[in-house]
């Protein structure tokens, strides 16, 4: 898999749990953890953002134990 530019996600401070984010051309995204840099999870700008939408529409808050 060729080298991409990694962007550390804001949200992620200096604690050890970050997400980064790359976007090798204009139809794909991909995503990794800083515990398993190894997994990738790739998919598109229209996926991410509708998946970014429904968590903050709450569609996913079902799945968290309170």
């Amino acid at each position: 898999m060729p080298p991409h530019e990694w962007q550390k996600s804001s949200y992620s401070g200096e604690g050890a749990n970050c997400i980064y984010v790359a976007a090798p051309d204009k139809d794909t995204i991909k995503l990794r953890e800083s515990d398993d840099p190894d997994v990738v999870v790739t998919t598109t700008p229209a996926n991410l953002k509708a998946f970014i939408l429904g968590i903050k529409a709450g569609e996913f808050d079902h799945l968290i134990d309170d």
